[in-house]
Formats: C-alpha cells, structure tokens, sequence
C-alpha cells in the first residue's frame, strides 16, 4: 500500500513540439495522463519547400504549457521532465541569441524546420559523395537531415548565417539546453540526423569531403562534443533561470531529449502485451513496428544492427539506450489526407455538411459517408478503381527519392461528394501500401515484424487503422493512453529522476495497450492486387520522366 501511495504521488512532465503545436502533459509513474494542455506555434513559409520556425516562441510555449498542466502541484511531486520534438535546426551566435535562416534576415525565424527541403540539391550532393557514413542513412542523404542543410546555409547565406552562427542544435538537444544550461547532445538527435556514430563518433573526413570542415574547429564545439543516451540526466536538472520560467524548483531532473517520433515508440512498443494474444507475444522487441502517425509517419524498428536500403540506420541508442534501431518514414502522410481533402471541389460541400452533424470533424464523416456507399459491404472495395502514388513530398523510404511525386489514376470529371469520398479513401489507401512496402524492404533485409503498434493523431481515425491492418496483414495495437508521445517524452523526465533503472523498465510499466485491431483477412486478395498497381505507378513515373527537350521533342513527334 505504501509503494501503491508513494507513486501517486509522483509526477513527470513529458512537452512534445510537433510541427504546428507545443504539448505538455503531467503524467503518473503508471503512464496515466492526469492533464495536458497545447498551444499552436508559427510556421513561415519564405520560399516554396522553405519552412521556419521560431525558437524563441518555441521556449514561450513550452514554458505556458508546462505551468498549465503542473498548476496546482505541489512543486516536490514533479519529479522529472522530459522534451521532444522535431528534427529541426536551431542556428544561434555565441551569445546564444537567433541567427536568421531566412534570406529576409529575420532574426526570430531561426529554425530550419524537419520539412524543409531546400536543401535537395545539397543532399543529393553528398549522396553522389559515397562517403562511408552514408551506409547508416541507407545510402542517401535525405534533405530532412542536417548536413544538407548546413551546407545550404554555408552557400547560399554565410555572411548572414554561416558566419554569425555558433551553435547549430537539432531542437530537440535546444530544448534541453534552455532547461538545464547544458550543451550535452543526445545520442537520438546527433546519430539519427547528423551522421554522428557512437562510439567512434563525429567522422572528420566525412564533413571535410561535403565542404563543412570547418565545423571541424574546437573539436566539433559548433555540432556537440558531449553526448548521452536518451532519458541520461542532463546537467543538473533544471536551471535557475528555467526553473523560474517553467515555475518548478531549481535541479528537477531533466532527461536527454528525443525527436518527437522516437518519442513516440518509447510510449507504445515496449507495452506488455500479454492476454492479447498477439503473434510479437514471447517474443523478442524486434517483432514489433511502431508507427508515429501524424503530419508524416515514422516507421521504428528496434533490431540487430541490419542495414536496409533506403531505410535510416542501424542507429544504436537512437531511441532505446544500448539497442540499435531502422527507421523507415512517410514525408507527408496527415498533411497529404489534408492537402487531398481541402484541395477537392467538393470541400465547400464537406464543410456544410459534416459541421452540424460532426461538429466540423471532415474525417469523421467521410468514414461515416464511404461506410453509407459501401452498402454493407467492406468499405475498402471502394477503392477497387482509383489508386495514388502518395509521395507528393518525394520518398523517404524505402526508395529514399526526394524527386518523386505524387499521382492518382482513376479520376473522372465529376466532382461531388462521392468522388470527395473516394479520393479521401485511396488517399488512405496508399498510405497504407507505403507501409506495406516499408516492410517488406524490412523483411528482406532480415526483420521479422509481426506487430504494429500505432501512435499520434491519425492513430486516432478508425478507417485509416483499420485499412494499416487490412493492407499489411498485421495486427494493430493501440496504446491505451492516445497521447503515446507524451507519455513517451514522460518516460525519460522518469529515467531521468532515477525513479526507474532504465528505459526499458520505464517504458514497459508506462506504456499500456489500449485496443487491438485484427486484418480483415477476407480482403487480402484485393490488397495483394492493389499493391502490384501501387508498386506499377512509381516504375510508370520514372519511365516518363523527360530528362531533356530533345527528349520531349522525340516523345511529340
């Protein structure tokens, strides 16, 4: 009864920066959310495929949601906190302040975000490099990752940025240091994104190669040059200054941070799972897949040390401290639905429609809409017509193509409701093939997935679960606390404030199974054919792709 007390009493803190919102929610030692509180944060969009934040926002944020979700708690109960966030890049000068990212010089928009693709040029440079350290990142450089866009920054805006710049963070390792004063990197940041290999470490000859040797100076102090595992305390705990913002004492523990879909596998995959009777039960870690689905869709595996093309890693102590992980991903998965649905001559419709009966929820009621057109039957068959390639946002994995786009087969003129409907369901569609495929490039380099477990806001749709379960043929698990990243970036405030000896034991007393969703195996042939078109648009793509006017000359005549 004492131990049952105690642990009630404690709390942890897990704030998670998404794309468009800062997160904060105080959780139990059990993983129960007892609060949460979100605030939106700006995003700039100077020039097309440029996308920029503002750190000094991004901190204002973190601390007015932090106070929301710890008012009225006594400050001695807060036991730990832990951030995550996006990918993105931080840029500041000595002194600490922002360095402007921007051609417009604004010094407040100095975020590079994770969906920044100005660096494509960048990054396919560097793959054309070789360099050994590629092997990690599945052969190519993706434009989401950091050394592209330093280099851009180095050549297109040095004596505004480059050259002011002394601290360059991935904004995660930056929330970490707002709070503790500490420049100590987290292995997840710096591995994942930045080619860093423990415990060897930064590659000198890797950044000499692309042009970046001069981050070389004072041994990497620009990148980091002290690093930890996740969820390792960082400094002393939260500093004075912090401390006052956050309005919780001087020395709460502070664990090292995450990227916010990394964050997310700790709050669903180690979850116990027995009585579910589900094929990863007594079965190592590596037999389950989380999926972080939100405005994209990361895809993490913990596994051997396995290099799959196309696929990120094996990055070791990426996410679970002393495990490696593959990650494979989505550029634009919620963002895609959004930009399909919004797009469509009939959204005026949708918008009339759906509010009064869903009170605005568009998704809502077209699952309810496609479920009426499907007269009883599976509503997947609705699809049996009309098919999309979804990389609008090129492909991270497994093909790891920037270049591709997106396309759909199968429109007609008409533009109702209905056809809304339809577009919305192969848009779904697709995205869950994209997971198929990522699996499958798993499985044959060596995976054995026989689980999915699913987080983030589109975890939160029953159609797009249920069709990742029906395309792929796995079992999906849902967490029973829905805000799994939250609890996830709880985790390491918990392993940081030693109240749990480690990662693994936090995560499997935090993270719980909510729901489990079963394949309809009726539809596994229809799947099986849909799959063998999805895979057919991208091979049709490449092979009309025009290089040169002489080309397209031939292809007229």
């Amino acid at each position: 009864m004492a131990t049952s007390t105690r642990s009630f009493l404690l709390f942890y803190v897990g704030v998670d920066v998404g794309t468009a919102s800062v997160r904060a929610a105080l959780v139990t030692r059990e993983g129960l959310l007892k609060s949460t509180a979100e605030e939106p944060i700006s995003i700039w969009e100077p020039e097309s495929d440029h996308y920029v934040q503002s750190s000094t926002q991004i901190w204002e944020r973190c601390c007015t949601v932090l106070k929301k979700v710890t008012h009225g708690v006594e400050r001695s109960r807060v036991r730990g906190v832990g951030f995550d966030a996006t990918c993105s890049l931080v840029v500041l000068d000595q002194n600490f302040q922002p360095v402007p990212v921007t051609k417009e010089g604004d010094t407040q928009r100095n975020v590079v975000m994770w969906m920044d693709h100005r660096a494509a040029e960048q990054a396919a440079r560097i793959t054309d490099s070789g360099h050994r350290v590629l092997s990690s990142v599945g052969g190519v450089m993706s434009p989401e990752m950091q050394p592209p866009k330093l280099l851009w920054l180095k050549e297109n805006l040095k004596e505004t940025c480059w050259n002011k710049a002394a601290h360059f963070l991935d904004l995660p390792d930056f929330l970490s240091w707002k709070a503790t004063g500490s420049l100590t990197r987290s292995l997840c940041t710096l591995v994942c994104k930045w080619t860093y290999s423990p415990p060897e470490g930064w590659d000198p000859s890797f950044w000499t190669s692309i042009g970046l040797e001069d981050l070389l100076e004072n041994n990497f102090s620009k990148i980091g040059n002290e690093t930890c595992a996740p969820g390792s305390p960082v400094g002393c705990g939260l500093s004075q200054e912090a401390a006052t913002d956050l309005d919780l004492d001087p020395g709460t523990a502070v664990g090292a941070s995450l990227i916010d879909a990394h964050a997310g596998g700790l709050g669903v995959i180690g979850a116990d799972v027995k009585g579910f009777q589900l094929p990863c039960e007594n079965q190592p870690i590596s037999s389950r897949m989380a999926m972080i689905c939100g405005t994209s869709t990361c895809h993490m595996a913990v596994c051997q040390p396995v290099f799959v093309p196309g696929v990120w890693g094996p990055c070791l102590s990426a996410m679970v401290p002393g495990m490696w992980l593959n990650e494979g991903g989505q550029s634009a998965t919620g963002r895609l639905i959004d930009h399909m649905v919004k797009g469509h001559a009939a959204y005026t419709q949708l918008q009339e429609v759906a509010f009064p009966s869903t009170c605005g929820n568009f998704y809502t009621y077209l699952n309810s809409h496609l479920s009426l057109m499907a007269n009883s039957h599976p509503v997947d068959l609705l699809g049996t017509n009309l098919h999309l390639w979804p990389d609008f946002h090129g492909n991270r994995s497994p093909l790891a193509d920037p270049t591709l786009k997106g396309m759909v087969v199968g429109l007609s003129l008409s533009q109702t409701l209905d056809d809304l409907a339809l577009l919305y369901l192969a848009t779904i569609q697709a995205l869950a093939l994209g997971t198929l495929h990522i699996l499958e490039a798993m499985k044959g380099a060596g995976h054995d997935i026989r689980t999915l477990f699913l987080c983030g806001g589109l975890s939160k749709n029953p159609l797009f679960v249920q069709i990742q379960a029906n395309a792929t043929g796995l079992p999906v698990v849902l967490p029973d606390q829905m805000e799994a990243v939250l609890v996830g970036a709880a985790v390491l405030g918990a392993c940081a404030s030693q109240d749990y000896k480690n990662i693994q034991e936090a995560m499997q007393k935090m993270a719980k199974v909510g729901k489990v969703v079963q394949p309809d195996d009726e539809l596994q042939s229809f799947y099986e054919r849909k799959y063998k078109v999805f895979l057919r648009l991208c091979s049709h793509q490449r092979e009309y792709q025009l290089g040169t006017s002489c080309d397209v000359t031939m292809m007229i005549m």
